[in-house]
């Protein structure tokens, strides 16, 4: 890539998990009006959202609010594609992960159907896999998602939060059986990142890693990373970064940071969008209000050079 290369082309996926939880629904409401309104597409959301902040002990809350939302704006449904995800909502409230629905066929049918019904639609546009269940047999994991495929339940299906070798392992499975296979990969990734070897202290979470997009780019899957922004980190004093970040490289990384947004007069925020995007990742953006969500579709028109990645990568 050669000079300036716009964004503009990439994709802001928003992040609804705490729709119907933290982030109630007339504000979730203005919320995705301002995506659409903004030429957003992608919404991700999962069963489970967010059964950790819900006094009732189980997902459903994010589903639910993009349901009601959906029926309140006639058309808005061709306007917006929706992304959900099976395997981790917990079929005994306050039981996680002990009783978490896993990826078996009866768990994986059960699981869209429920969606599916507080979504108030006929079929999601990807389906996700939230995390591996290695207690199931991937052949049959394969399968039931490979079937719900060529029902046209999904449209598309996508691993979040699994090893690259076991993407491609599905891969496999899936060609032997003629179904679709995982086209979309979902991990965790941010311009700033915990030392290496350091457990992260929030369960499920699987960082991105070179084989990640080594696979992605030799397979052509699309690629969305999540807590993209570290939770606010990068522009809130009251939100540090968690103590697995303190290192040497972040304290670069975030200099190089301050440099480029002060050249391109922009936000942290928005270069840290821009940054992944150039890479061909795109960013899941979760907010809050509707003004956090302006200023992350701004970052699609924020150009970083060679020279501004080439910085980038000699810090991190």
């Amino acid at each position: 890539m050669n000079g300036m290369t716009t964004t503009s082309d990439r994709q802001l996926i928003l992040g609804t998990m705490d729709f119907g939880t933290r982030v109630d629904t007339g504000r979730a409401f203005a919320i995705l009006d301002c995506f659409v309104a903004g030429g957003g597409v992608w919404l991700d959301t999962a069963n489970c959202y967010s059964f950790w902040n819900d006094p009732s002990g189980v997902g459903g809350a994010s589903e639910r609010v993009i349901g009601a939302w959906l029926r309140a704006r006639p058309g808005a449904r061709d306007a917006v594609r929706i992304a959900t995800k099976v395997r981790q909502n917990p079929l005994v409230p306050h039981s996680w992960p002990q009783s978490a629905e896993g990826l078996s066929a009866r768990a994986v049918h059960a699981g869209v159907e429920e969606s599916l019904a507080r979504l108030g639609v006929d079929h999601v546009d990807l389906l996700w896999a939230h995390a591996e269940d290695r207690d199931v047999p991937l052949e049959e994991t394969v399968g039931a998602f490979g079937e719900l495929v060529a029902k046209g339940v999904a449209l598309r299906v996508g691993a979040a939060n699994h090893a690259a070798w076991r993407v491609e392992r599905a891969r496999s499975l899936a060609r032997e059986q003629r179904v679709e296979p995982y086209t979309a990969l979902q991990l965790r990734h941010s311009l700033v990142q915990p030392r290496p070897h350091t457990p992260l202290p929030e369960a499920g979470h699987r960082l991105l890693t070179v084989e990640d997009l080594d696979l992605a780019r030799s397979e052509g899957l699309a690629v969305w990373a999540y807590s993209a922004l570290t939770w606010g980190s990068y522009v809130r004093p009251d939100k540090p970064l968690p103590t697995a970040y303190d290192h040497p490289g972040t304290a670069r990384v975030l200099a190089v940071l301050d440099e480029v947004a002060a050249d391109l007069r922009a936000t942290r925020n928005q270069v840290v969008l821009a940054w992944l995007m150039r890479q061909g990742i795109d960013p899941i953006v979760g907010v809050s209000r509707v003004e956090q969500l302006e200023e992350a579709l701004t970052a699609r028109q924020v150009s970083l050079t060679d020279a501004h990645m080439t910085g980038f990568e000699e810090a991190r």
